[in-house]
């Protein structure tokens, strides 16, 4: 059953290779770049495939040397390196049958709100948020605020921002849920450990052929952007505010000192909200699947955990504890994503019965 599978998938990669230098499919832009986007997704597969029938072949040669006296040992030691090998090749090729999940390589929205605990809630969240400013600098992705609300103690209320780059949502979306911190508050004197959360919603940027927003469906409200920005951003009408009246969805936006930049950045999320709210099959959907990622904030629904006296963090998903918070929390959280993203490929096979 594999082996059709990738038999059919080298001889539909070599179809695309051969379309892909005709004339009349390279005039076709937008047709000649779906047919290398298509090329892209199958190479890794069908080369890792062909490399997988060449270790066979080296098998099967290594077999017919057994059978020779003086080739026996030799044939032996080639055996004891190929068959290992070919497993695990085997298993790596496994999981490129697992269906790809079409919003992998899209871009990213995260919202960040504080849950139970307070201002310590507030604080926690806005570690949560320079988290992932830096790991999305270790990554590569584009990190651009959209809507981030302080507290007077350095917290915040709210962060919508978004992160660019191909591949960021098949990461990113293991970070939706409630993170949950536990740690003596800078705010407590007493220097008791407290428990608070804060919660991640993770949502994959919409294009704009895939969600259409009609002018008469919005309104669009200018007001004066409050928070850290100086002068220049307390007297001029730069922060926006759409509202998009079919679904009661409500997007602000003011961290550009730009009225246009800060509309371009409010519609991206407008799309990204609708764009998840389109993908179910309910009215009360895009309300149902904030709360599935997020719940209610509460301390017993978490999938992280931040334990800052023992300096661990444990993943209450993948059963995985680290001693290595300060890492962590800078932004390197590969080894959890990792973990997680093996675990569910695990799961998927055993569906599949691979």
């Amino acid at each position: 059953m594999i082996e059709a599978q990738f038999e059919a998938m080298e001889g539909r990669l070599e179809e695309l290779q051969e379309a892909s230098a005709q004339p009349e499919i390279i005039a076709d832009v937008p047709r000649w770049q779906k047919i290398l986007k298509d090329i892209a997704q199958l190479e890794p597969a069908v080369t890792a495939w062909r490399n997988y029938k060449q270790l066979l072949d080296e098998i099967a040669q290594a077999r017919e040397m057994e059978s020779d006296p003086d080739l026996q040992e030799m044939a032996a030691e080639e055996l004891k390196e190929l068959l290992p090998r070919a497993e695990k090749e085997m298993q790596a090729l496994r999981l490129f049958l697992i269906p790809r999940d079409p919003n992998d390589e899209r871009s990213v929205v995260m919202e960040i709100r504080p849950g139970a605990g307070g201002e310590e809630a507030a604080l926690f969240a806005a570690l949560l948020l320079r988290m992932y400013q830096r790991y999305a600098e270790r990554q590569g992705f584009l990190f651009e605020a959209v809507d981030i609300s302080d507290t007077e103690l350095g917290g915040i209320k709210e962060a919508v921002f978004t992160l660019s780059g191909s591949g960021a949502f098949s990461r990113m979306k293991y970070e939706s849920g409630v993170h949950r911190i536990q740690r003596v508050p800078v705010t407590e004197a007493g220097g008791r450990i407290h428990t608070s959360t804060a919660t991640v919603a993770v949502l994959p940027e919409a294009e704009d052929v895939e969600v259409e927003i009609r002018q008469e469906d919005i309104r669009i409200d200018t007001y004066r952007a409050s928070g850290h920005g100086g002068q220049y951003i307390n007297r001029t009408d730069s922060a926006v505010r759409i509202t998009h009246m079919p679904s009661g969805l409500v997007v602000t936006c003011q961290d550009e000192k730009s009225q246009l930049k800060n509309k371009e950045k409010a519609m991206k999320v407008l799309k990204s909200r609708l764009y998840d709210l389109l993908q179910s099959q309910q009215d009360a959907a895009y309300a149902q699947n904030r709360k599935s990622q997020v719940g209610s904030g509460e301390r017993n629904e978490r999938i992280r955990t931040y334990n800052f006296p023992q300096g661990r963090v444990t993943d209450h998903r993948a059963n995985l504890t680290l001693y290595k918070i300060d890492a962590i929390m800078d932004g390197e959280l590969n080894e959890i994503i990792d973990a997680l993203t093996i675990q569910e490929q695990g799961k998927k096979l055993e569906q599949l019965h691979i």
